[in-house]
């Protein structure tokens, strides 16, 4: 049995993808803004204060301004949309990802009630789902480990969905088990999963490497979601390549023009 709203749903696409969510007669789900796609006649919109998540009459303004200041402190925005079946019959509503990757669907209730999302994960969710915050517990952590001291939490027991770059994947880590992972590709995790960070060994790893400095050290148990493509490593690339933006990266650099060729970029 749900305290959360339970929802239907179906994911279309590949490397742009959407998400349709059937909906029961008053049944509600919340979007994030900018991400509703379409809907059928018989669903009603509306622009909410917070996530929705508090319960009728238990919840006063100021526990509704902490609500959303926690929103605006992990990049979300202080209002969401709750969209409403208030027709008969089922009735569906789509929220598409806002650039090429994969939407992952996360069931609480069975994920043992929390996860913690990089920021700006979030999609849509069944109503009743909470979207906190989340502190870094170590300092190193949350100064190298990609996403800063504050994370995205997700609490309930229903439906969440989150978007991220590129392919996803899921591991499984058992007890002890020790993953380290490209900072910018940690996507969500349990709260079980003790997370980390590592500085990468070796003078020509820092200066040469081209991954940084630090892994982000994943430690069992627990269930954790790799992203292939940070939106991040993305945007550089697009900026690297775009004639529009200026120069290329190889007209700075200390070989110049020279260092085109052994790219293979001419």
């Amino acid at each position: 049995m749900r305290n959360n709203h339970e929802i239907d749903y179906k994911i279309y696409g590949e490397e742009l993808q959407f998400v349709e969510v059937e909906l029961d007669p008053q049944e509600t789900v919340i979007g994030e803004p900018g991400g509703f796609m379409m809907m059928e006649d018989g669903i009603e919109m509306q622009t909410i204060f917070g996530d929705g998540s508090q319960q009728p009459g238990s919840s006063g303004l100021i526990d509704r301004l902490m609500n959303a200041g926690r929103r605006v402190l992990v990049g979300e925005n202080m209002f969401m949309t709750a969209f409403t079946n208030v027709g008969q019959g089922k009735k569906k509503v789509s929220f598409a990802a806002p650039y090429t990757g994969k939407i992952i669907c996360l069931d609480l209730q069975a994920l043992g009630g929390s996860i913690i999302a990089q920021k700006d994960a979030f999609l849509c969710a069944a109503k009743g789902v909470s979207i906190g915050i989340a502190f870094q517990r170590r300092m190193g952590t949350g100064v190298f480990g990609g996403e800063g001291f504050i994370m995205e939490k997700l609490d309930g027991d229903g439906l969440a969905f989150v978007h991220a770059g590129g392919y996803i994947m899921e591991k499984e880590l058992k007890a002890g088990e020790i993953l380290k992972i490209d900072t910018g590709c940690v996507v969500a995790y349990q709260p079980t999963i003790d997370f980390d960070i590592e500085l990468i060994r070796g003078i020509k790893n820092w200066m040469f490497g081209g991954e940084g400095l630090f892994f982000a050290l994943m430690r069992g148990p627990g269930k954790v979601w790799i992203q292939s493509l940070p939106i991040s490593r993305l945007a550089s690339r697009i900026i690297q390549y775009s004639p529009q933006l200026g120069q290329r990266r190889e007209e700075g650099s200390i070989l110049g023009g020279l260092g085109s060729l052994f790219g293979g970029d001419r």
